[in-house]
């Protein structure tokens, strides 16, 4: 085998980083799901931040609420979008699902989308799978 298998290496990195991020993410909300406390939170601001080309600005929602126990958490979502609904508006009064063990693992319900979560982890499964079998099947075929 030459080095040329070496180039391999770049989707099959990219592949596990995908399904790493992806699983993470829908283990996550399936915890959310079964341990969460929902909470009626506010939108106190947006954090906004531009994406590495500097051609979009994302926009964050930061949720206030208050934990079951009293405690005050301000947190801001994992997901940006581009635009911002009128449901999700400074001042807007939201729902969140948090883990009450820890309340900045939360989602705003409505704006956070767990089709991200399955994007990364389909994909990260076809670069995984397909580059692994074209190794083996190079492999058994020298």
């Amino acid at each position: 085998m030459e080095r040329e298998w070496l180039f391999s290496l770049i989707p099959l990195a990219i592949g596990v980083v995908f399904l790493g991020f992806g699983v993470y993410g829908l283990r996550r909300a399936s915890v959310l799901r079964r341990t969460g406390v929902d909470a009626t939170a506010r939108i106190v601001r947006h954090e906004a931040r531009r994406d590495d080309d500097g051609g979009y600005t994302f926009h964050h929602p930061v949720a206030a609420w208050t934990t079951l126990d009293g405690t005050a958490c301000e947190y801001s979502s994992r997901f940006g979008r581009t635009a911002i609904g009128n449901g999700f508006r400074v001042g807007a009064h939201v729902t969140v699902r948090y883990d009450p063990k820890a309340p900045q693992r939360f989602e705003i319900k409505g704006w956070d989308k767990g089709s991200v979560d399955l994007v990364f982890t389909v994909l990260g499964s076809i670069f995984t799978v397909g580059t692994v079998t074209v190794l083996l099947v190079r492999l058994l075929t020298l």
